[in-house]
């Protein structure tokens, strides 16, 4: 076989491995009987992607095998058993000639530190808390399969890709982010990561697939099999959705340090409230017990939340004649 014919052959097998990769991952997080749902489509859809990205660069003649120069000459590194080794999803999206917009590289870069955060620890029930980042993974992966290598490799016309349809009310939504199955590991990955993303790049669409679901009363025969309806985000009639709806919107909360705390102390003029009386205080009302929610602690380092600012602040309008200069 000649060498072009080997690339090809080579290519051809690596997309269509990507693609029953993608596949198996939908498929076993759609499945009602697999509890391990979100940990499952990480990793495969990791394999997924790293197929598809080792497609392309073989098809633009890059040697994506970790190597190292001796001279004129290549010394590739290989396993104890003799192979080759490949690079890596991380290392195919730090390629320049990576062919996946920012957004979409950004929500891998989400995924695989959740999975670093997750492979040496138990967790449960995280499926939610991360759904709409799993959902853009999986609509991604369609587009640039198709992108890259043709229609013929279309997921959906065999697959439903919707992969979480569970509705979330506010009481919900404030359970799911309490939840202690969801290891704080995770939870302080996520808001690190997420900490210094652009609000462009929090509201893509590729970073993370939000669907807004209503339900609609069937007035008629006929509309009682209509059980959901999509709009476009920019269309007349949802701009009317929220005078009759209230969105719920995630958003980051805000995080002070204990110097931030005791600065906005002193501008109210609270001169005398000093670092070693905010620590005073939050020891004394053992404030940063996870019951409380007050903080949260990311990279060894305790951030307070706005909460925690108001406690503060009613502390120092009840001390007033003993904190004013």
């Amino acid at each position: 076989m000649s060498r072009v014919r080997r690339v090809k052959s080579v290519k051809t097998e690596l997309v269509k491995k990507a693609r029953e990769a993608m596949l198996a991952a939908v498929q076993l997080y759609n499945n009602p009987q697999v509890t391990f749902k979100a940990e499952s489509f990480i990793t495969l859809s990791v394999i997924g992607w790293t197929y598809l990205l080792h497609a392309y660069y073989r098809s633009i003649g890059i040697d994506y095998r970790y190597y190292r120069n001796a001279g004129k000459k290549k010394v590739y590194d290989k396993t104890k058993y003799g192979a080759y080794k490949h690079w890596e999803l991380e290392r195919c999206l730090n390629e320049t000639k990576c062919p996946l917009d920012s957004d979409t590289a950004t929500n891998l870069r989400f995924l695989i530190g959740v999975r670093h955060e997750i492979e040496h620890q138990m967790t449960d029930r995280i499926d939610e808390f991360l759904s709409a980042k799993l959902q853009a993974c999986a609509l991604n992966f369609d587009f640039y399969i198709c992108k890259l290598f043709g229609e013929k490799y279309n997921l959906s016309k065999e697959l439903s890709l919707a992969i979480q349809f569970s509705p979330l009310t506010p009481e919900q939504h404030d359970t799911l982010y309490k939840n202690p199955h969801i290891t704080s590991n995770v939870k302080n990955f996520v808001v690190a990561f997420e900490d210094v993303l652009s609000d462009e790049a929090l509201s893509s669409s590729r970073y993370a697939y939000r669907v807004l679901f209503v339900p609609i009363n069937a007035k008629r025969k006929g509309q009682a099999d209509q059980v959901v309806e999509f709009i476009k985000s920019d269309s007349p009639l949802a701009e009317g959705i929220e005078k009759t709806y209230a969105v719920l919107k995630e958003t980051e909360k805000r995080k002070y340090l204990p110097s931030e705390i005791v600065a906005l102390m002193k501008e109210k003029g609270y001169d005398k409230f000093s670092i070693n009386k905010h620590t005073e205080l939050w020891k004394s009302r053992n404030a940063k017990n996870p019951k409380f929610n007050y903080g949260v602690l990311i990279s060894k380092t305790w951030y307070w939340y706005e909460t925690w600012l108001k406690e503060v602040e009613k502390h120092c309008e009840e001390n007033r004649d003993e904190l004013k200069s």
